[in-house]
């Protein structure tokens, strides 16, 4: 009998006057009834609308049946079979604008809570101890991952169960990539990142680490003198943007992928850690995606007294996750909607001692579809703060297309690969945000799932 309640059960969490104060993880996860009970909200669809949502296609139905059945084994192996990273989608992945968006419950009620049970049953997984990983025989082929964020695991998974040997660099000194530098540890457990990383090494995929390709080692060598047949680069979009106005170069203005570098990879939170980290009483971060949620959440729990987010939109163009504005929101984090920056201001001792903003308003819409924001004659205004992070985008860094010959790239840096994910050169295909720019863990791993296909394909017609 299917569960009609019109709401998806709650996700518990810890209260948000305890959570700011530390970088444990804030949902807490279903119990195995409460799970159960939610799968029996979903109605089995014959058309399977949120599969169509899903950028990796995962059986969604056939999953949750199987909780409600209670075999949660036989859940996982079904997302397994489309998902290397279950545990981090179930997290992170925005699925109210993906597979819940096309739920039918959510017609008229709330949708199925799709992405809680994904994370319920890898949890699940990943506490049994006796799960044996089966490793595919080999099929003599050699293929080279550049990156190990969600693209390039998914990729290197992917291929994995193919057979492929495959060996997959990693620049920084732990395996991640955007997982374990920019996403904070009370929304993506680095722990949970570890356990997927080890099923792929279960799986016979190779990591290298502190691996810059470009400067360590070039693709012309990986394909020449090392054998590998095709190589998938999965770098992502690692260099931050800024907004070019005065006062940028003052002491106290981060870019917010090396604040969250320092705070989620390197652990600078922890009083031991060897890393120094700026921690501000009065924290400006501009922007309004979800890394700017991140950064303004950590600048909170660093102990900063007051964190305002400064966005040029209104609150309804907010790039960033509902889920993660009404967390920010509870947490204390001021938002400073219709403003934007035009000077950051020296205090007496020439570091950061405000930020000049102007207000705005919103007038025709642009190229993207949203209205422009239009600056508000005489309406300048200071905000005082000691510290500014700036989170209004990042590029493909530009060291693998200045070592590598004939690899075509767009004017703003993205490699440009077709709908397979091929490159200009051959053997060499690419996905993720290094050829999209920055988007989404869940994009990325629909690109590395892509290219993986397209690989095998390429190989084995070769």
């Amino acid at each position: 009998m299917p569960n009609m309640s019109p709401k998806k059960n709650e996700m518990p969490s810890q209260a948000p006057d305890v959570r700011n104060k530390n970088f444990l993880e804030v949902a807490l996860g279903y119990t195995q009834e409460v799970a159960v009970d939610e799968a029996q909200r979903c109605l089995n669809c014959k058309n399977r609308p949120c599969v169509k949502g899903c950028p990796v296609n995962i059986q969604i139905p056939d999953f949750i049946r199987e909780i409600a059945n209670g075999d949660f084994a036989k859940a996982y192996d079904i997302i397994s079979e489309s998902s290397s990273l279950p545990a981090v989608c179930g997290r992170v992945c925005p699925q109210e604008s993906q597979c819940e968006k096309y739920c039918v419950r959510g017609i008229k009620t709330e949708p199925v809570g799709i992405g809680r049970l994904e994370r319920f049953v890898a949890d699940w997984h990943n506490a049994q101890e006796d799960v044996q990983v089966v490793k595919p025989s080999p099929n003599g082929h050699k293929v080279a991952v550049i990156g190990s964020g969600p693209a390039g695991l998914t990729c290197a998974g992917d291929l994995a169960k193919k057979g492929y040997e495959v060996t997959v660099f990693e620049a920084l000194h732990l395996a991640g990539g955007v997982l374990v530098y920019g996403i904070p540890e009370f929304r993506l457990p680095k722990s949970i990142v570890q356990k997927e990383v080890d099923g792929l090494k279960a799986l016979g995929v190779k990591i290298e680490t502190n691996m810059v390709i470009g400067r360590v080692i070039t693709i012309d060598e990986l394909m020449g003198e090392m054998g590998f047949e095709a190589v998938f680069i999965g770098s992502g979009a690692g260099l931050p943007r800024f907004m070019n106005i005065p006062g940028e170069n003052l002491n106290g203005v981060f870019s917010a992928n090396e604040f969250l570098t320092r705070t989620n990879l390197m652990k600078a939170y922890k009083d031991d850690a060897t890393t120094p980290i700026v921690k501000a009483k009065k924290v400006a971060v501009v922007g309004g995606g979800n890394v700017a949620m991140d950064a303004a959440r950590c600048a909170k729990r660093l102990g900063a007294d007051e964190v305002y987010i400064v966005y040029r939109r209104s609150e309804e163009e907010l790039p960033a996750r509902r889920e993660e504005v009404e967390h920010a929101k509870e947490e204390g984090i001021i938002f400073k909607v219709l403003n934007n920056p035009v000077e950051i201001l020296p205090n007496e001792d020439g570091n950061v001692g405000g930020i000049k903003c102007i207000k705005m308003e919103l007038g025709e819409p642009d190229e993207s579809g949203r209205r422009r924001p239009v600056p508000v004659e005489d309406s300048e205004f200071v905000i005082d703060v000691d510290a500014v992070i700036m989170s209004i985008g990042t590029s493909p860094n530009p060291l693998i297309k200045a070592t590598t010959d004939g690899l075509d790239t767009q004017r703003w840096g993205g490699i440009i690969a077709d709908e397979t994910g091929l490159t200009s050169r051959e053997g060499v295909f690419a996905g993720g945000d290094a050829v999209t720019g920055a988007a989404t863990v869940i994009l990325a791993m629909g690109a590395g799932k892509t290219a993986a296909a397209g690989i095998d394909e390429y190989i084995q017609n070769k």
